[in-house]
């Protein structure tokens, strides 16, 4: 916690007696407060952060079949299930004051500046607080001892309470107005003013001892700055002096809650899921419960409305560590969800992991329901921002299908119901498409958000079909991106065709299942005649466009992007089966197109390139073809002809590897320049 002030260690000695002599008093008062949490006190509204009872009145409609069914990308897994920040009307979230616990105002503050008493009450603490102890164990054996002294006491403490109760109803008069003063304006004027040494004061107390008065202090200091900005006219209790004592009780209750709730419940610092539910059935919980949402949902508030990267990173790596404590309050973690992965969507690169880690974390320590609802949150907002796609972005897109991905691979039991659902709902609306070839239909397929959706499922099959079945989504996702390519035949879709092309080549690479992909590129060899124009532009460039504008269609810039994609995406598909006993066989026709090609080209700069990729391809043609005039298997022996070339397959080194390395270079170079 750091050093405490000079100022504040001596009104902490000074004071400390008070709570040692009220401790008994306390603790009787504290049961009492923490039953009747639920029966006092409302938070006013808010138009940012939907309250727990809110959520639990809607329900998410997620069924499969509904889903699979719908005919809109935005309407799976059904409507958005929370608003923030509706109302903040809850009063489990409400800690109540307590009045004994030490609070040091300005006023003597001021004073202690000019007086000279205080340094000499401050060196006999130490003798009056040893003293104030043994009297008080005293009287504790006292009490054992003689039960007839305890209720003989309890009976003073009630007369005395109702005479006192007498006493205030004699002075009561207008509810609205006390001695000519508007009670609205007495609330205003009660407000404590929190300085440094108050906090300071707070903060060493609830370190020395958790279960004292000043932890519901500090959380009810904690929980006004969290609130800063929302109903500060009226509803708050306590005022700031600075923005320094302001942030001062931020990093102190951040940073030291984990470890003060842990000592409270009496669970090791790195507490689990399972540690924080056993202690549920704990005498101490009903105790520290209150506490602990209302520092959750505090979070949640500050989490919600602060702009500053950095800040939400040190708040996130806080909640993070708090993640356990989730366990007990699904409801807080279904807010913590929604506001994470708008967090993961919209902010910066630093920000959008963070926030996914914290996800993450959710789906594997509490896992369950809540599992289900961060797969649903982070697909939906992932269909959301595919909307507004830009040409620049990949980067962000990237990341947000690799965190998907991700996600979903920690549970394929129950993930895998979930993409076959999202890919039977892209595959009615391409059937639907293809019935109606409507204006309208078409842009449902001609578009990045659908495009963005079917990549996302590619990467996610392909980075797992090597470990479990998936040949469902597998079949599924080739029928649905082969019905793409075909739908789309014309010249200016060539930058969307060769994107099916690139998804069909990954499939094709992680599963070892043959893909043919070569017909979809020879469509642009037909219309060479038409890419003759010199016309110069400054870019082409088909990663960031799904239809060429007809302007671009004749230019030199149009032509080289297209004679580069094609030899890219076919010495990628070549790659993979260049050891295949079938290469010859593969090949020839794809040789036979681009000779043609070879001898309409003009331009010499594209000549050498489709005529270097021609020499490669017939060498390692004739390569192939050396080895099996070796061979004295019949083409029926599958196990023969599976094990054909394992030895160089493994070592990988052959002339056309090398080449479709400097493909790759080639292409990662055209991408930075434009």
């Amino acid at each position: 916690m750091g050093k405490l002030g000079k100022k504040a260690r001596k009104f902490a000695k000074k004071k400390l007696q008070c709570v040692m002599r009220n401790n008994r008093k306390f603790k009787s008062r504290f049961k009492r407060k923490v039953a009747s949490v639920n029966k006092k006190g409302k938070i006013g509204k808010s138009d940012t952060l939907s309250s727990e009872q809110h959520f639990e009145e809607k329900s998410v409609d997620n069924t499969i079949d509904a889903a699979a069914f719908s005919n809109c990308l935005d309407n799976m897994y059904g409507e958005d299930d929370v608003d923030l920040m509706e109302n903040r009307s809850d009063d489990e979230s409400i800690v109540l004051q307590d009045s004994d616990c030490l609070y040091i105002s300005d006023v003597e503050l001021d004073n202690d500046k000019d007086s000279s008493e205080h340094a000499a009450l401050s060196e006999s603490n130490k003798d009056i607080h040893i003293k104030i102890v043994e009297k008080k164990q005293k009287l504790d054996r006292l009490l054992k001892k003689v039960p007839k002294f305890s209720k003989f006491l309890e009976s003073r403490r009630a007369d005395l309470q109702k005479s006192k109760n007498e006493d205030d109803s004699d002075d009561e008069g207008d509810t609205n107005y006390l001695n000519g003063v508007s009670t609205s304006d007495e609330h205003l004027n009660n407000r404590r003013v929190i300085n440094s040494c108050t906090v300071d004061l707070w903060c060493w107390l609830v370190i020395e001892q958790p279960e004292g008065p000043a932890l519901s202090n500090l959380l009810n200091v904690f929980q006004a700055a969290c609130f800063y900005g929302f109903d500060s006219d009226e509803g708050q209790l306590h005022e700031f002096s600075d923005k320094k004592v302001f942030s001062k009780v931020l990093m102190f209750v951040l940073s030291e809650a984990d470890g003060i709730f842990c000592k409270l419940l009496g669970i090791a610092d790195s507490c689990s899921k399972a540690s924080v539910l056993k202690s549920m059935n704990t005498s101490e919980w009903e105790n520290v419960r209150p506490f602990l949402r209302s520092y959750l949902k505090s979070c949640l508030l500050l989490l919600n409305q602060v702009t500053d990267g950095q800040i939400l990173i040190f708040i996130l790596s806080r909640i993070k560590s708090s993640i356990a404590f989730f366990a007990a309050f699904p409801s807080l973690t279904e807010f913590l969800i929604k506001i994470l992965v708008h967090l993961w969507v919209t902010g910066e690169e630093s920000l959008a992991l963070c926030s996914f880690l914290v996800v993450r974390e959710i789906a594997l320590k509490l896992h369950s329901n809540l599992y289900d609802s961060c797969l649903m949150k982070t697909y939906k907002a992932f269909i959301g921002h595919s909307k507004f796609f830009e040409p620049g972005n990949h980067k962000k897109v990237d990341f947000l299908q690799n965190s998907i991905v991700e996600l979903y691979s920690l549970d394929l039991q129950i993930s895998c119901q979930k993409v076959f659902a999202s890919l039977q709902q892209l595959a009615n609306i391409l059937s639907q498409t293809i019935k109606t070839m409507k204006k309208d239909e078409l842009k449902k397929i001609q578009n990045w958000q659908y495009i963005n959706c079917i990549s996302l499922w590619v990467k996610f099959i392909a980075c797992n079909i090597k470990d479990h079945d998936l040949q469902r989504l597998l079949s599924l996702s080739i029928l649905i991106i082969n019905g793409i390519a075909h739908l789309f035949p014309g010249l200016r879709y060539l930058p969307l065709r060769f994107k099916c092309v690139q998804m069909l080549n990954k499939l094709s690479f992680s599963s070892g299942v043959f893909i043919p992909v070569a017909s979809f590129i020879f469509n642009f060899l037909d219309h060479n005649e038409n890419m003759m124009d010199t016309t110069r532009v400054n870019s082409c460039d088909f990663s960031s466009v799904l239809k060429v504008p007809k302007h671009l269609l004749k230019s030199c810039k149009f032509q080289e992007e297209c004679i580069f994609s094609a030899i890219e995406l076919l010495s990628a598909h070549f790659s993979q089966w260049r050891y295949h006993i079938s290469f010859p066989e593969l090949s020839t026709i794809p040789l036979i197109l681009f000779k043609r090609f070879h001898e309409k080209l003009n331009n010499e700069a594209f000549r050498r390139q489709v005529k270097r990729f021609i020499d490669q391809v017939e060498q390692n043609k004739e390569y192939i073809e050396r080895k099996r005039d070796e061979l004295s298997f019949s083409p029926g022996d599958h196990a023969a002809i599976d094990s054909f070339l394992q030895m160089e397959k493994s070592g990988g080194d052959c002339s056309f590897s090398k080449y479709y390395d400097s493909i790759q270079e080639n292409s990662q170079s055209r991408i930075v320049q434009t």
